[in-house]
């Protein structure tokens, strides 16, 4: 069957278009947000704490306040219902699989800093269904608050407990509210993010910054020179269970 020169335009220029989004589909289907992107040069944030250091100051809350009032987090009593990104948890339930005898009776009952791990390998990242979350290449894990449909897969994948869910409108119960970071609105997770917009701008995390101890300590962790990898080296560490695989990016000296 013989056919018009524009009629096989007209269908070359279907199939091409076809093949155009068959790849495109491919490379979105295949496309793992969770997979670090190559390069050589690129940093890992980790956060070493110091917990000889912040048990000194245990009456000392400056690096929540720090982050709540840097990030517009509201203040909510109800502890079902609360937004945190830095809070304090006693030792035993922070590390329940690190308790010898010797441990329990040296840590048991004080309270210490616990934050999203910002883990190599985030479970989060892995079960949100619109991308909201993902993990940039310097390691971060980050939280597109629009592209949050609040479906909370993340919270329930999360093994650190490290996500909030907005149950109402947090505005009403933030008590100075800075225009430096974004509010955010009812239906929507968020979760400590490093403070990657100071980082954006050369300075530390909040946090970081505020601690009187000095028990909080920021840096790269691929760089063998920086602070954070110089106490990894003279110190004892642990992490908040490793043999989960997450990779947790957040260390505490013991």
């Amino acid at each position: 069957m013989k056919i018009t020169r524009k009629e096989f335009l007209h269908v070359a220029g279907l199939a091409a278009a076809g093949a155009g989004a068959a790849r495109a589909v491919q490379a979105s289907s295949c496309a793992d947000p969770a997979a670090p992107q190559a390069s050589p040069t690129a940093k890992r944030w980790g956060m070493v704490i110091d917990f000889q250091k912040c048990r000194a100051g245990s009456d000392c809350d400056d690096c929540l306040h720090a982050c709540s009032a840097a990030h517009n987090i509201p203040d909510i009593a109800d502890r079902q219902r609360e937004v945190k990104w830095v809070w304090k948890e006693r030792y035993e339930k922070v590390f329940p699989f690190q308790q010898s005898d010797y441990t329990r009776r040296a840590y048991e009952g004080h309270p210490l800093p616990v934050l999203c791990n910002q883990c190599a390998s985030p479970a989060c990242v892995r079960v949100c269904p619109t991308a909201a979350t993902w993990k940039r290449e310097d390691g971060i894990v980050m939280m597109d608050f629009h592209r949050c449909i609040g479906c909370r897969y993340c919270m329930a994948a999360c093994p650190y407990g490290s996500r909030s869910f907005n149950w109402s409108d947090p505005r009403p119960h933030i008590r100075n509210l800075t225009a430096e970071f974004p509010t955010r609105t009812k239906g929507v997770v968020e979760k400590c993010n490093f403070c990657e917009e100071r980082l954006a701008n050369g300075r530390v995390p909040a946090c970081v910054e505020a601690c009187r101890q000095k028990a909080i300590v920021f840096g790269d962790l691929n760089d063998e020179k920086s602070a954070v990898r110089r106490l990894l080296r003279a110190r004892h560490s642990i992490q908040r269970q490793p043999e989960l695989g997450t990779g947790p990016s957040v260390f505490y000296l013991v």
